[in-house]
C-alpha cells in the first residue's frame, strides 16, 4: 500500500510525501529508518470506493479462489532455501517458482511478486500484498531475514516451523475424527428411530390397552414430536449453526468460544498444549531471526489462532512495553508451567531465550504427542457409555411393554 506522510527530520524541517509499506507500522519503521520523525501517516487516497477494492471484495474474492495449502507453503520455502543458499538471483528464483508450481493462485501471485520486484519492491513488501497466501508471520521472518542478511536461513526457519505446524494439525484431526463419526452416528441414528422405527411400535402398542411404563411415554412422546415437528427442528438446526457460527464470527463470541475449547473435558487440555507449543516454537523462530520482542509477541499473537491466548500474549507484550522483563510477564500470564517459566527465566540471564523456547515447544510437542496417543482410548469408554445409554433407554422403552403384553397373554 502507499501512505502519505508528514515528518520532520533531523534539523527539524516538516517533511511531506508518500512511502510503500505494508501497513502503517511499516511505514513509520521505513521513515525512522530514512531519520525522520514521522508526525501522521495515512493511505493514499484518490483510488475511490470499489466493492471489490473493499475488504468484503477481497473476502468475497478469496472465498472463491483456490487456496495454497499448508504443503505448498512447505514446498515454497524449501526452494526459496535451496534457491537462495545455491547463490541463484532472487529474480529468477521466484521466477523459476512461478513457471514451476501446479497452484493457479500461487503461480499468479510469485509472478505478481516478480513484478514488484523488477520495480524495485523488497520481497518482504511484495508478499505482503498477498495475505491470502503469505501468513504474517511468514511475511515478519523474510523482512528480517532480508535486514539481517539471513534471508536464507530465515526460508530455512519457516520451513521447519511449517512442517511441526502440519503435523501437529494433523494429529488432531485423526484423534479427533473417530469420537466425530461416532457423534454423527449417534445423530442420524436417533433420527432414524425416532421418525420411522418408533412410530411402528406405536401403532402396536395403542392396539393394546395396556399401561406403558415411562421410558416407553417417553420414546413415544419424543417419536411424536419429530415426527410433528421433523421440520421445524431442521430450521432450528440450521439456523443455530449460522447463528452461532455468525456470533463466533465477531471479537466477543470468537473470545468466548476459544476460552470455552480449551475446558472441554480431555480435548481443552490438548488444544492449550498444542497452541502453548505453538507459541513457544513461532516465537523461537521471531527472536532467532532478530524480531524485536514486542513485536514478536504481536506477531505470534495472531499465530496461536486463539482469541483468548491472543488476549494473554498481547498483555504480555505490554507489560514489556512498559519495561517488565519477559520471565515476569510469563508468570503474569498464567499460562506457563513453574518448570516452563524456570527455562524462560534461565534464557533471559543466559541470552538464550530463543534456544530455551525451542526446548519448551518440544517439551509440549511431546505432551501433546502422548495425549493423542491415548486420546481414543480416553474417549472410547464416554462413547460406550453414551451407546449403552440409548441401548438401555430402547430396551426399556420397546422391549418391557412386549414383554408385559405377551405375560399377559400367555395367562390367558
Amino acid at each position: 500500500m502507499q501512505f502519505r506522510y508528514r515528518a520532520r527530520d533531523k534539523s527539524g524541517q516538516l517533511q511531506r510525501g508518500s512511502v510503500d509499506a505494508s501497513d502503517e507500522r511499516n511505514a513509520a519503521d521505513v521513515l525512522m529508518r530514512r531519520g525522520l520523525v514521522p508526525l501522521s501517516i495515512n493511505p493514499a487516497g484518490g483510488q475511490g470506493f470499489s466493492l471489490l477494492n473493499s475488504s468484503f471484495g477481497e473476502s468475497l474474492k478469496s472465498a472463491f479462489q483456490q487456496k495454497v495449502s499448508l504443503d505448498e507453503l512447505i514446498i515454497f520455502c524449501r526452494q526459496m532455501y535451496s534457491l537462495t543458499h545455491a547463490g541463484i538471483p532472487m529474480l529468477r528464483a521466484i521466477e523459476g517458482l512461478a513457471d514451476t508450481t501446479q497452484n493457479k493462485r500461487l503461480r499468479t501471485t510469485l509472478k505478481d511478486v516478480h513484478d514488484q520486484l523488477e520495480r524495485g519492491r523488497n520481497l518482504s513488501t511484495a508478499m505482503s500484498q498477498h495475505r491470502g497466501v503469505f501468513p504474517r508471520l511468514v511475511i515478519a521472518i523474510v523482512h528480517v531475514g532480508e535486514n539481517t542478511g539471513q534471508l536464507e536461513e530465515s526460508f530455512q526457519q519457516l520451513s521447519v516451523y511449517l512442517e511441526k505446524e502440519q503435523d501437529t494439525r494433523k494429529r488432531i484431526k485423526a484423534a479427533t475424527r473417530y469420537p466425530s463419526f461416532v457423534l454423527i452416528a449417534l445423530v442420524v441414528a436417533i433420527f432414524v428411530l425416532n421418525i420411522f422405527v418408533i412410530p411402528t411400535f406405536a401403532s402396536m402398542f395403542s392396539r393394546f390397552n395396556v399401561e406403558l411404563p415411562w421410558a416407553t411415554r417417553a420414546l413415544l412422546g419424543s417419536s411424536e414430536f419429530f415426527v410433528g415437528y421433523w421440520h421445524v427442528l431442521l430450521l432450528a438446526m440450521v439456523g443455530g449453526f449460522f447463528g452461532v457460527r455468525y456470533y463466533v464470527g465477531t471479537d466477543n463470541g470468537r473470545l468466548k468460544w476459544d476460552s470455552l475449547k480449551l475446558k472441554i473435558p480431555i480435548i481443552g487440555s490438548i488444544l492449550m498444549r498444542s497452541m502453548l507449543g505453538r507459541f513457544a516454537r513461532s516465537f523461537s523462530v521471531m527472536i532467532g531471526a532478530g524480531v524485536p520482542l514486542t513485536q514478536a509477541l504481536s506477531l505470534v499473537a495472531e499465530a496461536v489462532d486463539n482469541a483468548w491466548m491472543e488476549k494473554r500474549i498481547i498483555e504480555m507484550r505490554r507489560g514489556i512495553e512498559r519495561g517488565e522483563n519477559l520471565s515476569r510477564v510469563a508468570r503474569q500470564s498464567e499460562l506457563f508451567t513453574p518448570l516452563i517459566l524456570q527455562m524462560i527465566s534461565v534464557g533471559e540471564e543466559t541470552g538464550r531465550v530463543d534456544v530455551l523456547l525451542l526446548e519448551v515447544a518440544e517439551y509440549y510437542e511431546r505432551e501433546t504427542d502422548y495425549d493423542l496417543k491415548t486420546l481414543t482410548a480416553r474417549i472410547e469408554p464416554v462413547m460406550i457409555a453414551v451407546v449403552a445409554v440409548m441401548v438401555l433407554i430402547l430396551a426399556l422403552g420397546i422391549f418391557t411393554p412386549m414383554w408385559d403384553m405377551m405375560s399377559a397373554y400367555q395367562g390367558r
